[in-house]
């Protein structure tokens, strides 16, 4: 039987997620979206699976505080640009 507690432990189940968002990304930037676009809309996520992976495997309070407090700014952007009108 899979050992859930060692894959969370390990961090290795952040890092399906960072490898979901990967693909992700090669997908929507394949599909025509602009790499800028895709950036934005993605970059909090993966900022936030690193703060949680570095939770999961023990890190100092700063490597997780780091990520997370980046993913914020850059969520407002993205949220800035969607809401601005297109020309």
């Amino acid at each position: 039987m899979f050992d859930f507690s060692a894959f969370f432990a390990s961090g290795h189940a952040a890092d399906v997620v960072l490898a979901v968002l990967a693909l992700e990304t090669v997908l929507l930037l394949r599909a025509g979206r602009k790499c800028e676009d895709v950036v934005l809309l993605l970059l909090p996520a993966a900022l936030m699976m690193l703060g949680l992976r570095a939770a999961l495997v023990g890190a100092s309070w700063p490597w997780i505080a780091l990520p997370l407090a980046a993913s914020f700014p850059v969520h407002l952007v993205d949220l800035l640009r969607r809401g601005a009108p297109r020309q």
